[in-house]
């Protein structure tokens, strides 16, 4: 072989091992060019390696769009980079960030779902974290075909997307959403109240609207049984429930509630209001957590028709009318006084 030949092959070698330091060098390279603590990088379904890499390159993650589609197409030809939502926060190299779109490492968003929330509550729950619009959630809510097998009688979702702690990625649908809520609902029926329900005079459906009332009436835990007992003993004697929650909810679903009870909404012709139709409404107005579910199969044994506030968190619970307006009496009586005491500091 020629000596010229060699000495070019020779270049060669050296010119392609120093192309291969340098990309190796800036492949390897940490580096963050945003300002923020954090950033949040969405990809579209369908975006090309070039689109992508120049998204990178345009919020600051890498440093050219050029090195980033070289080594994904250097190094990693045979794995796609996955669409979603991902959170950058420290300086990454190429070789990290393409791991993590390689990999799909999309961040998740926590969504936490308090006990007693409404469909109405939980929708405006994924407004505020900009996963879903209010109309797309309550529509994939009034599918009721997911609990049809346990509650055929149900209307919709309401009482059945369990109230708990969820993680959704960016762009997952609001039937995915309702689908995993009422998912967890069903594992803790099997785990916790199937066989009380089964043993049960009321159908789940009916169980669940009854836990969704005890629910809205109460934060505290020991008091639950007494207002189930309440419930129960009127449903028996065939007395209105006059649940003040239900009248909330049936404003809510003509789009007529502002906040706060107004006496006409007391006429609100709905099925929801237990204030003119005796017995249970025709499903839930909230989604219970497990102690009102129980609260609602295991009522305290009590002759009690009749609760109010006694403006410390809690209720007072009477067995007759008479006693029920004197405890009436003295919480509007704290109540003024509550009233006149924030005045006199304000």
């Amino acid at each position: 072989m020629p000596r010229w030949v060699k000495l070019v092959i020779g270049c060669g070698l050296l010119f392609g091992i120093g192309i291969a330091g340098t990309l190796g060098y800036l492949w390897g390279t940490p580096y963050k060019n945003f300002k923020e603590a954090e950033k949040f990088l969405l990809i579209p379904r369908g975006t090309s390696a070039l689109g992508i890499s120049h998204q990178l390159e345009n919020e600051g993650i890498i440093r050219h769009w050029a090195l980033f589609l070289s080594y994904v197409k250097i190094c990693r030809i045979s794995r796609p980079l996955q669409a979603g939502e991902y959170r950058f926060e420290k300086p990454l190299s190429i070789r990290q960030v393409a791991d993590r779109l390689i990999h799909g490492l999309v961040f998740y968003h926590e969504v936490t779902v308090p006990e007693g929330y409404s469909v109405f509550e939980i929708a405006d729950l994924l407004v505020q974290k900009n996963l879903a619009s209010p109309e797309s959630f309550r529509a994939a809510a009034g599918d009721a075909r997911l609990i049809a097998d346990l509650a055929p009688e149900a209307r919709n979702l309401e009482g059945f997307l369990f109230p708990d702690t969820y993680r959704f990625t960016r762009g997952v649908s609001p039937e995915e959403m309702v689908r995993q809520m009422v998912n967890r609902f069903r594992q803790l029926y099997s785990g916790f109240f199937r066989t009380e329900v089964e043993q049960s005079s009321m159908s789940l459906n009916q169980v669940i609207t009854l836990a969704s009332l005890i629910e809205k009436e109460t934060g505290v835990e020991n008091e639950r049984p007494l207002v189930s007992s309440v419930f129960h003993n009127r449903l028996k004697l065939h007395i209105p429930l006059q649940c003040d929650p239900t009248v909330i909810y049936a404003a809510r679903l003509q789009g007529a509630f502002h906040q706060e009870i107004l006496p006409s909404d007391l006429d609100i012709r709905s099925p929801y209001n237990t204030y003119l139709h005796p017995g249970l409404p025709p499903g839930p107005i909230a989604n219970p957590g497990l102690w009102s579910v129980e609260a609602a199969l295991k009522p305290a044994a009590t002759t009690y028709l009749y609760f109010v506030s006694n403006n410390k968190g809690g209720h007072v619970f009477s067995t007759t009318l008479e006693e029920h307006n004197r405890a009436v009496a003295v919480y509007r009586r704290d109540l003024r006084k509550t009233v006149q005491r924030k005045q006199g500091r304000s």
